[in-house]
C-alpha cells in the first residue's frame, strides 16, 4: 500500500540511477532553478512602461510600473486625466502592488518545493507562475477598462471626451494625446519563466511518469500484498 505522501512526492530515485541518466533526473531540477532566478530577477525590474505623448509635452511624458510601484512622471498625468475625469493612476491595483512581491516570493518557494515532487501533483506548485504574466496584463487592462468607462462627469471636459478603454499594450489615446504600452523587462523576464516552467513540466513527466506507473503496478501486484 502506498502511502497518502508517497503518492504526493512520488517514487524516489536511487544515486545511482541519477548519475547514469543524469539528463533525464536534472533537466527539470535545472530548469526549475533558471525559472526561480528569472523571477526574482524581475522582483527589480518593470513590468510595464506607458508613454503619453501631446503637443505641449515634446520629449512626452513616462510613467513606469513595477509589481509594487509606480515611478515616472504620474503626477503630471494624472493631472491631464483629471480634466478628463479619470481617477488618479495611484488608485489603481492598489492590493496588487502590496502583496505583488510576496506573491512573487511565493512563486519561487513553489517552485523550489515542486523540484522535490516527482508526480503530477508538482502542476499545482508550477501552474500558478506559468500563467503569472497573463494574469498581470488581465488585470492591467481590467482596470484600465474600468478607469476608462467610469469617467467622472462633473470633470472640466467631460462632455469633450467620451468614456473610452485605454490600450494596455500598444499605441492608443484619445483626442490629442497618444499613449505607447510597452512590457517592460521584468514583464519579458516572467513570461520567458513562464515557458522555461512549460519545458520543465514536460521534462518532469518523461522523467517520473514511468517510475510512477511502475510503483502503481507495483502496489497493485497481488504478490507485493
Amino acid at each position: 500500500m502506498v502511502s497518502i505522501v508517497d503518492r504526493i512526492l512520488g517514487p524516489r530515485v536511487e544515486p545511482e540511477e541519477v548519475s547514469t541518466h543524469s539528463l533525464r533526473y536534472g533537466a527539470p531540477g535545472v530548469l526549475l532553478l533558471i525559472a526561480r532566478v528569472l523571477l526574482l530577477t524581475s522582483l527589480f525590474l518593470p513590468y510595464w512602461h506607458m508613454e503619453l505623448q501631446a503637443p505641449q509635452y515634446p520629449d512626452g511624458l513616462h510613467m513606469t510600473a513595477f509589481l509594487n510601484a509606480l515611478t515616472g512622471d504620474v503626477a503630471e498625468i494624472d493631472g491631464l486625466n483629471h480634466y478628463i475625469g479619470m481617477r488618479s493612476l495611484y488608485e489603481a491595483a492598489e492590493i496588487e502592488r502590496i502583496v505583488g512581491v510576496f506573491i512573487m516570493i511565493a512563486f519561487v518557494v513553489m517552485l523550489e518545493l515542486a523540484a522535490y515532487i516527482h508526480t503530477r501533483w508538482a502542476v499545482l506548485l508550477i501552474a500558478p507562475a506559468v500563467f503569472f504574466p497573463v494574469v498581470f496584463l488581465v488585470d492591467l487592462h481590467l482596470w484600465m477598462r474600468h478607469f476608462g468607462l467610469n469617467l467622472d462627469p462633473h470633470a472640466p471636459l467631460s462632455n469633450a471626451v467620451k468614456p473610452f478603454v485605454p490600450t494596455a499594450l500598444g499605441k492608443g489615446g484619445i483626442g490629442q494625446f497618444v499613449t505607447v504600452a510597452t512590457p517592460g523587462t521584468g514583464l519579458i523576464l516572467a513570461t520567458v519563466a513562464s515557458f522555461v516552467l512549460i519545458a520543465a513540466l514536460y521534462f518532469h513527466r518523461r522523467a517520473y511518469l514511468p517510475l510512477v506507473k511502475q510503483r502503481n503496478a507495483t502496489a497493485a501486484s497481488p504478490t507485493s500484498a
